[in-house]
């Protein structure tokens, strides 16, 4: 099932239009509550970087784009950008995970959150174009992500 894209302008006031879609296309295929919340944060922390790093200085700004996809094992959530390239994978995790928040340094970690948080996220520059995919399978589904861990 190929669910209806939703443009919008990139700014912070239509990050929520976003956040609407990823529930109600989670909501399409009944996945579970947890599941549907790492997505959540992980599509959010996507494209708030998009809209303040992505087209800083950019006026107006560029559009962001969000569809999804579905079938019986997983939802599929494609957003897409035309702002600066960006690789969130090749952002390194903190290293300082194990101190309090007090004394940790600024920035990675809502990467780091969201890249941990689905099953599988891919990043790719298409032409001009940013397009982050976001995975998230079924529960009871295997995937490569849940045999690695289980692997270990």
């Amino acid at each position: 099932m190929i669910l209806e894209p939703l443009t919008v302008a990139g700014n912070k006031a239509n990050l929520s239009q976003l956040m609407d879609y990823v529930a109600w296309s989670a909501a399409a295929i009944d996945l579970d509550e947890a599941a549907v919340y790492r997505l959540s944060l992980a599509v959010d922390e996507i494209a708030t970087n998009t809209v303040l790093y992505g087209y800083a200085g950019a006026e107006p700004p560029g559009d962001i784009t969000i569809r999804g996809e579905a079938d019986d094992e997983r939802l599929v959530i494609y957003l897409e950008d035309s702002g600066r390239a960006f690789d969130p994978r090749k952002v390194p995790p903190p290293e300082d995970l194990d101190r309090p928040l007090e004394e940790r340094e600024d920035g990675g970690l809502g990467i780091f959150l969201a890249l941990w948080g689905v099953d599988e996220f891919v990043y790719e520059r298409v032409g001009e174009t940013n397009r982050c995919s976001f995975v998230m399978y079924r529960r009871g589904v295997t995937n490569a992500r849940t045999a690695e861990g289980n692997a270990e």
